[in-house]
C-alpha cells in the first residue's frame, strides 16, 4: 500500500474528519512501536475502512482509484511490461486512455521516478491509478499462463541434466546445478501461485509435486523417480535436517527469498511405502495480523470478540479443524492487545508469525518443551497475556484454565467442530464445569472459504436441489421456524474462471464465523444438572448466536463466496 508521510496522512484524514488529531499522534507512536506502518494500525483497529481511505488518498495525491478486480485487463497491454518489472516496480499495465496514454495500476502514484521510468520503457506518457496490493496481485496472476509454460520448460530440462548426473554421494547430487534450479523453480514457482503448501509424494513410479492453493490441493508436474533422494536431501540440507535418516520422521524449516519475499518454510519429512514423502509450508516472513475486518468478520461478531478481549482474565477460545485459520485469527487479538503496558507470551507449535513484542516460545518435544512445560514455564514471566497454540490434552487444559483463573488473558485454540462443542470438549479433558463457566469469555468457531474471483463474477440461478439443501440447513439450525420466515439469498454469485484465477472461479479465502458468547446465563446452564450440548446451542441461539452457516450464507449473498464452496467447508 501507499506510504505518505506522516503529516500528510494525518492532514488528509483529519480534514475529512474520519479521526481527530491526538488518536492519530498516538496511531504513530504505536506504529513506530511496532514497526508497521499507521495505516495499517488504523485499519486493524477498525478506525478506517479501507476503501473510502484510498478513495481520499487518491483525491489527495490527484489520481484514481482503480480496482482491477472489477474491470477487465487488457492482456497485450499488460505483456509490454515483463513480469519482473512489474513486480519490482510493484505496477500493472492495464490499457490505454483515449488520448493514448498507457493506463499504469501502481501501488503509489506519486513515484515519479518509476512513472519516468514506465514511460521511457514504454515509449509513450502514462497515467498513473492508485491500486491496493491485492488488485497489483490480481494483475500478476495474469502472467501465470507464459510462467508454467517457462516452468515446464526449466524443470523438464532440468531432469535431463540431472539424469545424466555422475554423481556418488546423496550431498554431492543434491548440489548440482539441476537439482538446486529443479527445487529453486519449484519454490518460486509455488510463491507466485499463492500456494501454501508443497506436497512431494513418491509413487511407485515417479515424483507427484502437488500445491495447496486457497485449501484446495492441484497436481502441478510429475517427474521421475529416479530424482527423488537428490531432491529429498537438497530439502534436508536446506532444512538442516540429517540426510542419512530416511526411517524416522523430521521437522525443520528454513527463510529462503525468492525476489523480493522472504519465505519462512516449515518442512515435514515422513518415511511412506516407496520413499519419503516431504510437505513444505510456505509463510511469508512479512505477514502482518489481519484486522477483523479482513478476516471476513462482520460487525456483531467483531463486538462479542472486542468486548471479550477488553476484559482483563480469562479465555479466548477459537475452534476448528486444521487448515481453518485458527492461527491467523488469534495473532488478530493478540495484535489488538499488543501494548506497551501488556505482557505478551507464547507456546506455538510452530511459531508461525514473528510478531514484534510478543515473547514466543517454540515447542521442542526432544528439549521437553511440550505446550504444558512451556505453559508452566510462561507462568513464571509475569503474564498479562498467554497465548497457548492449540489445547491437546487435560494437562494443558488444566494449566491453561489455572493460568485464566490467576488474572491471565488466556488465547488458545481447540479442535472442534463448532463452538458451543468447545464446553463439553473440556468437561471432558477433566476440567470441572464451574470451572469452564467461570473462565471461558467466548468462543468463536470458525472455517476458511474460498473467495469468488471479482474479475470473472457472475450472478446465476442455482438448481432447484440447491434452495431445498439451503432450506433444510436452515431448518436444522432454526428447529421449529416457519420454513416461509428462512431467509434465502436472491441472488447467487460465481466465478466464471479466467487466466488471474487460473480458470478456477476463485481467489483467495474468507473466513466463516459463529461466536458463543459466555453469558451468565449460559455459564449458570454450564453448571447446572440439565447441561447438555443440545440445550447450550438452544440457550446460544435464543441470545443471538449466528450458526456458522448463517454466517457463511450472507456471504453468499453478498457475493464473497459461492453456496458450493459454503456446502463444502461447513461439512468438512
Amino acid at each position: 500500500m501507499i506510504t505518505l508521510p506522516p503529516a500528510k496522512l494525518k492532514e488528509i484524514l483529519v480534514t475529512s474528519g474520519i479521526i481527530s488529531p491526538e488518536i492519530f499522534d498516538s496511531v504513530v507512536v504505536e506504529a513506530q512501536r511496532k514497526k508497521q506502518s499507521p495505516i495499517d494500525i488504523l485499519i486493524s483497529e477498525g478506525l478506517i475502512n479501507k476503501d473510502y481511505f484510498l478513495i481520499l488518498v487518491a483525491r489527495n495525491i490527484g489520481s484514481e482509484r482503480i480496482n482491477l478486480g472489477v474491470i477487465n485487463i487488457d492482456e497485450t497491454a499488460l505483456k509490454l511490461l515483463p513480469e519482473d518489472i512489474a513486480r519490482k516496480r510493484r505496477s500493472i499495465v492495464f490499457g490505454k486512455e483515449p488520448d493514448g496514454r498507457f493506463r499504469v495500476a501502481m501501488e503509489d502514484p506519486t513515484d515519479l521516478e518509476t512513472i519516468d521510468f514506465l514511460a521511457l520503457r514504454l515509449g509513450g506518457p502514462i497515467k498513473p491509478y492508485l491500486a491496493t496490493d491485492d488488485d497489483l496481485n490480481r494483475g500478476f496472476m495474469l502472467y501465470q499462463k507464459q510462467a508454467t509454460q517457462d516452468f515446464k520448460k526449466i524443470i523438464e530440462d532440468s531432469i535431463r541434466e540431472s539424469l545424466r548426473s555422475k554423481a556418488k554421494g546423496l550431498e554431492e547430487s543434491a548440489a548440482e546445478l539441476p537439482i538446486v534450479a529443479i527445487v529453486d523453480n519449484l519454490l518460486s514457482y509455488a510463491v507466485s501461485s499463492r500456494a501454501s503448501d508443497i506436497h512431494f509424494e513418491v509413487l511407485d513410479d515417479g515424483i507427484l509435486v502437488r500445491f495447496r492453493v486457497d485449501g484446495i490441493l492441484h497436481e502441478i508436474i510429475r517427474m521421475p523417480k529416479e530424482i527423488h533422494p537428490a531432491i529429498v536431501a537438497r530439502i534436508k540440507i536446506l532444512s538442516n535436517l540429517r540426510v542419512d535418516e530416511h526411517t524416522h520422521p523430521q521437522d525443520g524449516r528454513f527463510r529462503y527469498k525468492i525476489g523480493d519475499n522472504m519465505i519462512d518454510i516449515r518442512v515435514s519429512v515422513i518415511p511412506t511405502f516407496y520413499g519419503e514423502k516431504i510437505e513444505m509450508r510456505l509463510l511469508s516472513a512479512a505477514q502482518k495480523p489481519l484486522s477483523f475486518q479482513e478476516l471476513g468478520m462482520f460487525d456483531e461478531t467483531i463486538k462479542m470478540i472486542q468486548e471479550a478481549v477488553a476484559k482483563a482474565y480469562g479465555m479466548i477460545l477459537v475452534c476448528g479443524p486444521t487448515g481453518a485459520g485458527k492461527t491467523t485469527t488469534l495473532y488478530s487479538v493478540m495484535n489488538i492487545l499488543n501494548r506497551p503496558e501488556v505482557n505478551i507470551v507464547s507456546v506455538e507449535d510452530p511459531i508461525e508469525y514473528d510478531m514484534r513484542y510478543a515473547n514466543q516460545m517454540q515447542v521442542n518435544v526432544a528439549a521437553g518443551i511440550t505446550f504444558a512445560a512451556g505453559l508452566r514455564s510462561i507462568l513464571r514471566q509475569d503474564p498479562n497475556v498467554i497465548m497457548v497454540g492449540e489445547i491437546r490434552d487435560a494437562e494443558t487444559a488444566n494449566i491453561s484454565v489455572q493460568a485464566a483463573l490467576t488474572g491471565h488473558l488466556v488465547l488458545s485454540s481447540l479442535h472442534t467442530t463448532d463452538a458451543p462443542t468447545a464446553v463439553p470438549r473440556l468437561i471432558d479433558m477433566a476440567i470441572p464445569p464451574f470451572l469452564v463457566a467461570a473462565v471461558v469469555n467466548v468462543v468463536s468457531a470458525q472455517r476458511l472459504a474460498r473467495r469468488i474471483h471479482l474479475d470473472c463474477i457472475e450472478s446465476y440461478v442455482p438448481e432447484k436441489g440447491v434452495i431445498e439443501s439451503i432450506y433444510k440447513q436452515l431448518q436444522e439450525a432454526n428447529p421449529g421456524v416457519n420454513p416461509a420466515n428462512l431467509k434465502v439469498p436472491k441472488t447467487f454469485y460465481r466465478g466464471r474462471g479466467c487466466a488471474a484465477c487460473n480458470h478456477t472461479g476463485y481467489f483467495d479465502r474468507i473466513g466463516i464465523f459463529e461466536v458463543l458468547n459466555i453469558t451468565e446465563e449460559v455459564r449458570k446452564l454450564i453448571i447446572s444438572p440439565d447441561f447438555n450440548l443440545d440445550n447450550l446451542v438452544k440457550l446460544g441461539r435464543s441470545q443471538g448466536m449466528t450458526m456458522m452457516f448463517e454466517d457463511g450464507l450472507k456471504k453468499v449473498e453478498r457475493g464473497l463466496t459461492t453456496i458450493e464452496e459454503l456446502f463444502r467447508v461447513i461439512r468438512e
